[in-house]
């Protein structure tokens, strides 16, 4: 379960200040618990850890097997933005950061990109490894995703066969509609679903995520139940509700003490794609009508050494939240060295996670004396469950910070400026019109 503690902030904000933006988090918690809100057609996350079935787990799980038998070693899983930074993040966590498990294939992802040299490279290890393909598409027509399917299409379908192909491509997309649908229902691919009423953004816990990480070989089950339990949490309505005061908090410095940026804090390396999909939630959610906290992020202690400075002393227009891991899964302690020649013997028999540890506590007070106000929040550990439990907490607070906000958590319509540009410029047809009109401006 996710635990917050705001003790970091009580010298930045009146409890009387906090109060009010509690009584204004409640009134939203109210808006999405009644669905009666903006973008309501978009809630059908609040129930995916309980709707799940255990045929469809089955499915992906039959998925797996079969790509295992067939030796499979290099999984390309195709998508972008919502459609792979939960599988991404969930793959990065639980991995070993340096050796993949004899028998489960490494998985890789593409379509997030349009760097010809990384499309290049990925065809490089595809050849040399036994590969097979996810892609992830509502429509199978945006640009990014399309282009890669397309490329790496054509070389399965040309180093396996055809008939093969079908069997090593599996789709995820839109249940009736659209070009991938249509393409699979032609060629033959197994599909699965993304529902009509799930963003991108919150889509890690449907089969968008939940495939890719179990091909990585990963306990889906254990996700889903630890998002379930956070959600049985989540949906008592009571001040003391972690995802109520993330967003009475978070809107209460942005709102009266004008801070513009909140800064995702980890303080491991496996949880890099963890700010990476926090920062695409928040950001696409919050960020419309001239609104939003800008979501940015941070890995300790290596960033203390290049954004430390910044954060210590720069624009006071910033908070933190810290996400702390409460137990390490491994256990490495410093050895004692007779010459102590880098004076490091008053460390020695300590754990390196007591270092960690240590030096946490010492950025959180040199940040609070430096005008920074931290939102602590803390999982047990990192594993599947835990995971499953910190998705939904994000995806429940967004909700209800972006309905104190004022906005519509569940629309992106920014999102589609840049695409009729680089269709004007890549003369789309349809689009032609607009190229000089574009090349002018440039």
């Amino acid at each position: 379960m996710v635990k917050i503690d705001l003790g970091a902030c009580g010298s930045f904000v009146k409890e009387t200040e906090y109060q009010n933006y509690v009584a204004k988090a409640l009134k939203a918690f109210d808006t999405l618990i009644a669905e009666d809100g903006a973008g309501n057609d978009f809630l059908g996350w609040k129930t995916l850890p309980i709707d799940i079935d255990e045929n469809l787990i089955c499915k992906i799980e039959q998925v797996r097997d079969e790509w295992k038998a067939k030796g499979v070693e290099l999984v390309i899983v195709i998508g972008i933005g919502g459609s792979y930074l939960g599988a991404r993040c969930a793959i990065e966590a639980l991995s070993h950061s340096f050796v993949r498990p004899q028998g489960t294939p490494q998985v890789v992802f593409a379509g997030n990109n349009l760097s010809e040299d990384y499309i290049a490279e990925l065809l490089d290890l595809a050849k040399i490894r036994n590969t097979a393909c996810v892609v992830i598409s509502k429509s199978g027509t945006t640009t990014e995703p399309a282009v890669a399917f397309r490329i790496f299409k054509e070389y399965i379908e040309q180093t396996y066969g055809k008939a093969e192909a079908s069997s090593r491509i599996v789709a995820v997309t839109d249940a009736h509609k659209g070009a991938l649908k249509t393409l699979s229902t032609q060629e033959g691919y197994r599909t699965f679903v993304v529902p009509d009423n799930v963003g991108g953004r919150f889509s890690v816990l449907t089969p968008v995520g939940l495939l890719p990480i179990a091909l990585a070989g990963f306990d889906i089950r254990a996700m889903l139940k630890g998002a379930a339990e956070q959600r049985v949490e989540l949906l008592k309505k009571s001040e003391t509700n972690a995802a109520v005061q993330y967003a009475a908090i978070r809107n209460l410095l942005h709102m009266d003490y004008n801070k513009a940026v909140e800064i995702l804090v980890t303080y491991s390396p496996k949880l890099v794609y963890l700010a990476e999909w926090w920062k695409q939630l928040y950001g696409e959610s919050e960020g419309k009508d001239g609104k939003g906290i800008f979501p940015a992020s941070v890995t300790n202690t290596a960033d203390l050494h290049s954004m430390g400075q910044f954060i210590q002393e720069g624009s006071r227009v910033m908070f933190e939240t810290v996400i702390k891991v409460e137990n390490a899964q491994r256990e490495v302690k410093i050895g004692t060295d007779e010459q102590n020649l880098d004076c490091l013997n008053y460390l020695a028999g300590q754990r390196v996670e007591h270092c960690n540890a240590m030096a946490q506590l010492g950025v959180k007070v040199a940040h609070i004396d430096g005008g920074v106000p931290q939102i602590d929040l803390s999982i047990e550990k990192i594993d599947e469950y835990n995971l499953g439990a910190i998705f939904y907490f994000f995806e429940f607070a967004c909700g209800v910070s972006a309905y104190v906000l004022g906005v519509n958590p569940f629309n992106q319509p920014g999102v589609e400026a840049y695409k009729k540009n680089m269709f004007a410029l890549l003369r789309k047809p349809g689009y032609e019109a607009q190229t000089e009109e574009i090349l002018k401006r440039i």
